[in-house]
């Protein structure tokens, strides 16, 4: 398939930018504190990054305290530290992990502290390290850390997700580039899809979220029950929670807050019926995870569930992920987002959720995202599940849109055109 194979030759790797790497780096740092988080007088950051992101996360840490922050907290992460441990350390520790400082970061989104990411890890890292070791490890962060990621996917605070770009990262997008080149390459990459290589990227991000305002707000109009995605390998008919609700671009978070939770962001998004999901689905691009390539993905629903599923590369480990607690092999999320965007015409496979979701529309195995619902206050986790809403351990995200699917809304018998070729029908 062409686009599981770009080299940067046959991309649209960003022309040079009139602007300086320095200054790129300072417009990334500005745009995610004011557009990404739009932080606060007196409100804490915290965040969390590669160690190879020093360099953005001092602009980061400069714009934020500029915009009045009280105090910003960085937690580093190191991919050799990392490693480390999957080599040398004793079986028993793969079922151990620091709850101490995931209730410590839950503690800080509870106190109102806002919530940076920086991605950039190495995306294979982990790449012939026993996969049953990297499930029991995945598991216990995700147990750990599961109250401060419900503070997170509730939307009680302002968040957001930006990338840096790391030699191990850029070596994998561009294999056939000289280190120094590649990581040029990937820079540019992330700078563009960013919108801060532009006169205003303040002035762009607005323009932008506006555009996505409005399709989200079609799509809350039109309240359709549910999504036919149809083309190569998929006939998936996607039930809609009831209550759901969509969104996209910049939103208001639970302390009233408006802020970007992802940059760069193409989709509206919103929450699927756990129980209404069927039929049979293929992706449209490889999903990498925890350092393994998963590779044509076929799986089919019954009820919601996934009761078949199939890979032509790691379908072990995505089987793994599957099993890892009742709700993981439902969806949490489905994402709408046109073939035409500037990732996917980009043609870079970036191997980082991030960035390759808002090349595609997709659909997320695991936990939804409950500030996509509306008229939730005050009910039990039971009463969520009855109203559709998944719960589990994991988010994972995998592409199934393209230049073949087409969509179509689904409601009272009616079928309303959405998508054509993964081009939205209405401009």
């Amino acid at each position: 398939m062409t686009d599981r194979m770009i080299t940067a030759k046959e991309s649209n790797v960003s022309a040079p930018s009139t602007f300086s790497h320095e200054q790129l780096l300072d417009r990334l740092g500005e745009v995610a504190v004011r557009v990404g988080l739009n932080i606060a007088p007196g409100q804490q950051l915290l965040i969390t990054a590669p160690l190879a992101a020093v360099p953005l996360v001092r602009r980061v840490t400069e714009h934020a305290y500029k915009a009045g922050a009280s105090l910003v907290t960085t937690l580093y992460a190191d991919d050799e530290t990392t490693l480390a441990r999957f080599i040398h350390a004793p079986d028993e520790a793969f079922d151990v992990a620091p709850t101490w400082l995931a209730d410590g970061m839950a503690r800080a989104f509870r106190e109102g502290a806002a919530r940076m990411a920086i991605t950039g890890a190495n995306p294979t890292l982990l790449k012939g390290q026993d996969p049953e070791r990297i499930s029991r490890a995945n598991r216990a962060n995700s147990k750990a850390n599961r109250p401060a990621m419900e503070i997170i996917t509730q939307f009680a605070v302002n968040w957001n997700i930006i990338a840096c770009a790391t030699p191990a990262w850029a070596a994998q997008v561009f294999p056939e580039l000289p280190a120094d080149k590649a990581l040029t390459a990937l820079w540019d990459g992330i700078f563009k899809a960013s919108r801060v290589d532009v006169a205003d990227p303040i002035a762009e991000w607005k323009a932008h979220n506006a555009a996505l305002h409005v399709r989200a707000k079609f799509m809350n109009d039109s309240r359709f029950e549910a999504l036919h995605f149809s083309g190569p390998g998929t006939d998936l008919t996607v039930g809609l929670a009831d209550g759901h609700l969509w969104a996209g671009g910049s939103e208001k978070s639970g302390n009233g807050i408006v802020c970007n939770p992802n940059i760069p962001t193409e989709e509206i998004f919103t929450t699927p019926h756990r129980s209404k999901v069927d039929g049979r689905v293929s992706s449209t691009k490889p999903l990498f995870h925890q350092g393994t390539l998963i590779d044509n993905i076929s799986v089919r629903f019954e009820n919601g569930r996934i009761v078949e599923a199939s890979a032509s590369h790691g379908e072990d480990v995505l089987k793994r992920i599957l099993s890892t607690d009742e709700g993981a092999a439902r969806i949490g999320e489905v994402a709408l987002v046109p073939h035409s965007s500037p990732i996917s015409a980009s043609k870079i496979l970036y191997r980082n959720t991030l960035f390759d979701e808002n090349a595609s529309s997709h659909i997320a195995l695991g936990q939804a995202y409950t500030k996509c619902m509306v008229d939730i206050e005050g009910l039990t986790p039971e009463e969520l599940l009855e109203r559709g809403v998944n719960d589990s351990l994991i988010h994972i995200d995998w592409m199934i849109g393209s230049d073949k699917i087409d969509l179509d809304g689904l409601k009272n018998g009616n079928r309303v055109p959405l998508m054509r070729a993964g081009e939205w029908v209405q401009a």
